[in-house]
């Protein structure tokens, strides 16, 4: 994993937002103080494409969080759909197959060096083993999120999304060179909201996490920008950084 340079430099904040305008000027204010923006299904599906460009049009690097699973030709047209909106990151879920991961490996692969990172989405952190077993998984979460990770690697996929609890086991079977995107993070001073596997900035930091996707303690603050700065001085705090 590379090193911190900043606290903040890894965190990617969530614009689970509709306004535009709203989302735009939060991406403004924290121009230059995190790693990039999260542009989930809720802003998309209220905006669509322009509302991500005018976003872009910020400068922060783009994770497009549309968590495509479809089958693998569907799957591979949309991530080439996305291409023209530039994203440093999108992902997949994993529970598509590894034929649709494949092709959308692929498909990310005709942006040439402009080609995003694509990850797989493992387990959704709002389950835990009791939902899985209600899905009919004979396995704990643990070990099938590892099972996940393990084939979307094989898939030529970059990373995946897991929670914090699963990091040192997908960091152990994956490999340094994997990416670990943690959402569900939330700092000490912060309500954990519907996540269920949650640790702190510093703490999944610590664990190995490359990039931690923070959402509402930023976004519904009074000052984002403060938000930061003061999760920043938190994670300063715990790792002895910055």
């Amino acid at each position: 994993m590379t090193p911190i340079r900043t606290p903040t430099d890894r965190i990617f904040v969530a614009l689970d937002l509709v306004d535009v305008d709203q989302a735009v000027a939060i991406a403004r204010a924290l121009a230059g103080r995190v790693g990039g923006v999260k542009i989930g299904k809720q802003f998309f599906t209220a905006n669509g494409p322009e509302g991500v460009r005018r976003v872009a049009e910020i400068g922060l690097p783009l994770f497009l969080d549309l968590k495509f699973h479809d089958i693998p030709s569907t799957v591979g047209a949309a991530v080439r759909a996305a291409l023209p909106m530039k994203p440093f990151m999108l992902n997949v879920h994993a529970a598509g197959g590894s034929r649709m991961m494949r092709a959308a490996a692929e498909a990310a692969a005709t942006a040439g060096d402009a080609r995003p990172r694509v990850l797989a989405v493992t387990v959704l952190t709002s389950l835990g083993d009791p939902e899985l077993a209600e899905l009919g998984m004979p396995v704990t979460l643990r070990e099938h999120v590892t099972r996940l990770a393990v084939l979307a690697k094989s898939c030529g996929l970059d990373g995946v999304v897991c929670s914090c609890s699963e990091l040192m086991a997908i960091r152990g079977a994956c490999g340094q060179d994997f990416i670990l995107v943690c959402p569900g993070i939330r700092p000490t001073w912060a309500a954990g909201d519907d996540h269920r596997r949650l640790l702190t900035p510093a703490e999944a930091l610590a664990l190995g996490a490359d990039y931690l996707v923070i959402g509402r303690p930023i976004v519904k603050a009074d000052d984002p920008a403060a938000a930061v700065a003061r999760i920043g001085d938190e994670i300063a705090a715990d790792l002895h950084v910055g």
